[in-house]
């Protein structure tokens, strides 16, 4: 490109850095080089010479779920903002996948690799978060879980959840509070960290307005629409209803669940009360109220304080950010039985 341009390769490397302050003309032949040439800049070669552009890297399940989507749009936001690149990965939910993607992060140097989503949080599990954290730190780099528990004192994690527990105990109670005693719980996974936190408000509110827990009430199940329908299909296979609401532990659930009552000749909420949680599509379409979660300012609270971290030190930040219902018409005030 040099020859190209009849300059000196030290003085298109100036150029191009943003380094020397080049004549009009010399410029202009260069950038016209680039431009005929077709140049890329190796990033690689930029790398070891320290001239790298600085990024973060986020790692999801899936970036089809909408609230992998808007947590994965709150960090590129946030990167954009502050003038760093955003690499993306997705795991499948599987481990092995999960630990490839964050060597190969590291590999491009990041300033922070953040890990979204629930996980089931054992003894397995928080090994690895640990040695993943302390392999990014020894590099200058920060591990940032996102929506998961923190790890402990002794891993240098920044961690950024949300209030499931909370927002839970919201929705419950105000399915409580309209009347209802027998609720349906949709979506319980044991040893899964949301699932965990989010039944734990469900169980909380119940013992807060005196209403016993029943387990045959709690249904096992994942975060998927269909998982939703699968669910109240058998439910409903089963007998009559004996519930009279119905506590989804997302929106794709409910939307899910809701299909399987319509089906049943059954409505929301003239027959079956319902709330979700996320408050992401279809929530607003179906007129369901649910719990608002943060999921982009949880994005980009993320890639702050990764950066702050790395900037001025100290303990790794723990955040956690707060939820609210939002009220619409899926649930009917009745008299106490």
């Amino acid at each position: 490109m040099a020859e190209h341009a009849g300059v000196s390769v030290a003085t298109v490397s100036r150029i191009l850095s943003g380094s020397y302050p080049a004549a009009p003309a010399t410029r202009s032949k260069v950038m016209r080089a680039v431009e005929e040439l077709d140049y890329v800049a190796n990033s690689h070669a930029r790398a070891l010479v320290g001239n790298a552009r600085k990024s973060i890297a986020i790692i999801v399940n899936s970036v089809i779920s909408p609230h992998y989507a808007h947590v994965a749009q709150g960090v590129e936001t946030q990167a954009a903002e502050d003038n760093r690149l955003c690499q993306i990965g997705t795991t499948g939910g599987d481990a092995e996948r999960e630990l490839a993607m964050v060597q190969f992060m590291r590999e491009q140097h990041p300033e922070a690799v953040i890990l979204v989503g629930n996980v089931a949080a054992g003894a397995e599990y928080r090994t690895r978060m640990s040695r993943y954290a302390h392999a990014l730190a020894s590099i200058g780099s920060r591990l940032v879980l996102c929506g998961r528990p923190p790890l402990g004192p002794d891993v240098p994690a920044v961690v950024v959840e949300y209030d499931n527990t909370g927002g839970a105990f919201a929705a419950t109670s105000h399915l409580l509070s309209s009347g209802h005693r027998r609720i349906l719980y949709l979506g319980r996974r044991a040893g899964y960290t949301t699932s965990e936190a989010r039944i734990a408000g469900y169980r909380e509110a119940l013992a807060a307005h005196g209403v016993p827990h029943d387990p045959a009430l709690e249904v096992e199940g994942t975060f998927e629409r269909y998982e939703g329908y699968r669910m109240m299909t058998e439910r409903l296979a089963a007998g009559e209803p004996d519930f009279t609401a119905v506590f989804a532990v997302n929106d794709q659930v409910a939307a899910g669940a809701r299909q399987a009552l319509l089906e049943r000749g059954l409505s929301v909420p003239d027959d079956v009360s319902m709330v979700g949680f996320d408050d992401l599509p279809p929530a607003m379409d179906i007129g369901l109220t649910t719990v608002y979660q943060p999921h982009e300012e949880l994005g980009r609270t993320a890639v702050r304080l990764a950066l702050e971290h790395a900037k001025h030190g100290g303990p790794p930040p723990h955040t956690v950010l707060g939820t609210h219902l939002v009220l619409r018409g899926s649930v009917r005030r009745i008299l106490p039985q």
